[in-house]
């Protein structure tokens, strides 16, 4: 096997190694924040949030992440340069990269998912416990904040752990819509180079290494989070 091309592209592959960690910090950070309304939606007693979030889940959810990235990026990328004032505005810089639609692309995906995560474990959360908060005389607010919210993020860290594992394994399609992720250099790399294994192997030791780090995480978080009996 040939690894003498590791260091002529070495600036590559460490700007795709880059690309595909902030993609995925990017995406898992702002994907859970929206999944949050989204579960809260869901079990709420609003007949129309409940409805508007659960079509949210299943469109996106139902629908290949794929084609999702596509209708943002040709879809969306399509009409942007259209709105009044935004070629000259100060976001144009960001929203004209195929990185912004990525990123919103894998956002919307992995916040449908985490929303329907978050809701089996909203409901999974002990009623005693709301209803000892609701008998000491805690807001609604205040409920959902200190109590419900966080034990039912407790109860679902193994689940999300495995999803964020998944949401990594998502990153490489991003190549589809001109984003040079850790995939992307390899598919350079191999252009140049025409090798094929040697490039993909390096990819695949990434990701790997990657998820082993995601997983440790999680297991420590776990251990760290008490468990309440």
């Amino acid at each position: 096997m040939d690894f003498s091309w590791i260091f002529p592209y070495r600036d590559l592959i460490v700007q795709g190694a880059f690309l595909t960690c902030l993609l995925l910090v990017i995406s898992v950070t702002c994907g859970f924040g929206l999944a949050i309304f989204l579960a809260i939606a869901q079990v709420g007693k609003n007949p129309v949030g409940r409805w508007l979030a659960k079509g949210y889940c299943t469109f996106f959810r139902g629908t290949p992440l794929l084609i999702q990235l596509w209708l943002i990026y040709y879809g969306l990328g399509t009409y942007l340069p259209y709105v009044p004032g935004l070629r000259t505005s100060f976001l144009w810089p960001i929203l004209r990269e195929g990185l912004f639609f990525a990123a919103l692309a894998l956002t919307l995906n992995f916040a449908a998912y985490q929303g329907e995560i978050l809701r089996g474990a909203m409901l999974a959360v002990p009623k005693g416990e709301l209803e000892a908060a609701r008998a000491v005389g805690m807001s609604p607010a205040m409920i959902l904040r200190r109590i419900w919210l966080p034990r039912a993020i407790r109860i679902g860290l193994p689940t999300f752990a495995g999803e964020v594992v998944l949401q990594l394994k998502a990153t490489p399609i991003v190549f589809s819509v001109t984003v040079m992720d850790l995939y992307g250099a390899a598919y350079k790399i191999r252009q140049d180079t025409l090798l094929v294994y040697e490039p993909l192997l390096l990819v695949t030791l990434f990701y790997v290494g990657l998820t082993f780090l995601i997983t440790q995480a999680f297991q420590k978080l776990e251990n760290a989070v008490p468990t309440r009996r």
